[in-house]
């Protein structure tokens, strides 16, 4: 399967937002990464996950490290994977 890296859109498996897509926009180390939904857009907020809690799907954008939820809500825009994204994983 994918490799999880900056951009990739990933689905997280634990916690209160399980089965909610979110984008890696940070690799912190080996075990973490940082994602956001937006939060607008997903319902994920910014946080530091553990690469164990989530599952990467095929998908990817092209951000900056670090972007902000708007860079972030816009390439997912012009990437046309806005509703894709906001899709709940069942």
């Amino acid at each position: 399967m994918a490799a999880i890296g900056l951009g990739r859109i990933v689905v997280k498996t634990k916690g209160r937002e399980a089965g909610r897509k979110a984008v890696v926009i940070d690799l912190i180390d080996n075990n973490y990464v940082e994602i956001t939904g937006p939060i607008d857009v997903s319902g994920v907020k910014r946080r530091r996950v553990n690469i164990k809690h989530i599952e990467p799907t095929d998908q990817v954008i092209s951000i900056e490290k670090g972007a902000s939820d708007e860079k972030v809500k816009g390439a997912l825009k012009s990437a046309g994977l806005l509703d894709f994204v906001k899709e709940k994983v069942i």
